[in-house]
């Protein structure tokens, strides 16, 4: 019997010295006077004692260190602490796309302008008068090449344009290498109807409309990309904390001030778990997020590989001259078919007239392209460089948004182990940690969800990825994705001005559907044609007759 009594005595000593040692931490509220003042808070709105805790609303009512007043201030405090480094990761992650599309676009204008730069210098170089004089041509070329590039179809229709620009420089080559008679405008709109059908530049015209389209839509495109990402995040950045996330925050964050805990930090599921609820709409974007992500990977790859606008623009004048040398070499087959096409047109009385001819310092041939003459770009580098950065900063962005709540419950916000802020207590937190998204959140202990209502603007920013994603995949096919219609877009194996049949490859007869000379009425007359390896017709002699004629044509016209 004394022994039970000493044991009684025993239990009611430990259980008022733990009853003591809990109130004794609250008598004296110092710790939670200094650390609420740090926070930027009055230093007089703490008791400085425990004080009876059954007004506050959120944190345990007991014996507290906090007033409701406190809670509230508290409150507000813990929702910037929870936005802060979402959002810090939010900003990182906007001003890295922003500079990366600073990069490209500046890359892709520098290039035009270098290109235009590079083929004006060597023209003046090879070309000599006949260039200076049609200057402008070429200088709206790249005019309209810029515009595309900003602009897209809306301001330039880039098939017409390349067609324009054909038919206008054989329109010009045409009255050089044939100087000796007299055209009419109605005669030379004869010409240039049938410039695909001549081919007086060979293939170029057709291989430089696939090779132009495919970069321009692939840069064009990629760029646009670059800039919705930054948008998409800061649209998202915007969206405010619902009542029940600040509510879960400030529980999370700052009730263990209360119970003078001032240093005690969250356990990591617990702050996942909440996390997780405010989170729940921004968790929605990344099935999007990362399909678009895969999207700007998969372009980048074409970037690099066979719609590299680099490639494309860089020896874009020697292409265009070797354009022109074909028309050079085939002149007299060329002006045959448009004579019998079009009519015979009228000598040239002027011509006749004029005897004296002086040198006009044409050249003749064109400089071979050396890639190590190219002009340095603005941005410093080139597209393969370029592409292995952004691509290594679009693989690191995936899943971005589903990481964040184990990205911002890491580190010092966290204690590690049992010895952790449960919610109530400094003790181990039992409940299961749950999902990512809106749907998940149907079993969140700690914040209340309500699923029945996504948020409007994460939404609208989930239509934005699916319709980038889907223009993407049609750039990655050579379409362009800002037309009305895709279909008739260009810039497939098969696309291009001039024929896209097979039998564009062999000699066949070429065939004029319109009234030949305005002026003379003829039928239908059909036009035999010649192709590149009719070794018999386009004889060396031929070629020395059809240079000979355009130095005197350009000698001729330098007179006039």
């Amino acid at each position: 019997m004394k022994t039970l009594s000493v044991l009684c005595v025993v239990c009611t000593l430990v259980v008022l010295s733990g009853s003591m040692t809990a109130e004794q931490k609250l008598k004296n509220c110092n710790d939670v006077r200094a650390a609420y003042s740090s926070k930027g808070f009055n230093v007089n709105d703490v008791p400085n004692k425990g004080v009876n805790g059954a007004p506050l609303k959120v944190c345990p009512q007991g014996f507290s260190c906090c007033t409701l007043e406190m809670e509230e201030k508290l409150s507000q405090q813990s929702h910037t602490e929870i936005k802060a480094p979402v959002s810090r990761l939010s900003t990182n992650l906007q001003t890295t796309f922003r500079q990366r599309h600073d990069h490209f676009d500046n890359f892709f204008r520098e290039l035009l302008k270098n290109a235009e730069v590079s083929l004006h210098n060597m023209f003046v170089r090879t070309y000599g008068m006949m260039y200076v004089q049609n200057a402008e041509l070429f200088k709206n070329f790249f005019e309209s090449l810029t515009r595309y590039y900003v602009s897209g179809s809306a301001a330039v229709n880039l098939d017409s344009m390349l067609s324009d620009f054909w038919a206008d420089l054989l329109e010009r080559m045409f009255r050089l290498v044939n100087v000796q008679y007299e055209f009419s405008e109605a005669y030379m709109e004869c010409v240039s109807r049938h410039t695909e059908q001549l081919q007086p530049f060979g293939d170029v015209p057709r291989k430089l409309h696939i090779q132009l389209t495919r970069a321009f839509v692939a840069a064009r495109t990629f760029v646009r990309g670059l800039t919705l990402m930054p948008q998409v995040v800061n649209k998202v950045s915007t969206v405010t904390a619902s009542p029940s996330c600040v509510r879960a925050a400030m529980k999370m964050l700052y009730c263990p001030y209360c119970s003078g805990q001032v240093a005690l930090k969250p356990c990591q599921n617990y702050c996942l778990n909440v996390l997780r609820g405010c989170l729940a709409n921004q968790a929605d974007l990344d099935i999007e997020w990362n399909n678009f992500l895969d999207a700007m990977l998969s372009l980048a790859d074409r970037l690099e590989g066979p719609f590299n606008f680099e490639s494309v623009m860089d020896p874009i004048d020697v292409k265009i001259s070797e354009a022109i040398m074909n028309m050079q070499e085939n002149s007299m087959q060329v002006s045959q078919k448009v004579f019998q096409g079009c009519g015979q047109p009228k000598p040239s009385v002027a011509f006749r007239s004029k005897r004296n001819i002086k040198d006009t310092g044409f050249n003749g041939r064109f400089r071979p392209y050396s890639p190590d003459a190219r002009p340095t770009t603005a941005a410093g580098t080139s597209l393969d460089r370029l592409t292995n950065d952004v691509k290594k900063k679009l693989k690191h962005a995936k899943k971005f948004w589903s990481t964040l709540p184990e990205t911002v419950c890491a580190g010092e916000r966290i204690a590690p182990g049992d010895d952790c802020w449960n919610g109530t207590a400094k003790s181990r937190y039992e409940s299961v940690v749950i999902g990512n998204g809106l749907a998940n959140q149907v079993s969140n202990p700690d914040v209340e969800v309500d699923i029945t209502k996504p948020d409007i603007v994460i939404r609208s920013q989930i239509a934005a990825l699916k319709e980038m994603t889907s223009r993407l995949k049609a750039a990655h096919s050579g379409k362009d994705p800002f037309t009305d219609d895709n279909e008739d877009s260009s810039g497939g194996e098969e696309s291009g001005s001039g024929c896209d049949s097979p039998s564009c490859d062999t000699d066949r007869d070429i065939y004029f559907s319109t009234p030949p000379n305005p002026g003379k009425p003829a039928d239908d007359q059909k036009v035999k044609g010649r192709g590149p390896s009719a070794g018999g017709a386009a004889t060396k002699g031929s070629m020395a007759l059809a240079l000979c004629g355009l130095i005197l044509a350009l000698l001729a016209a330098h007179l006039r």
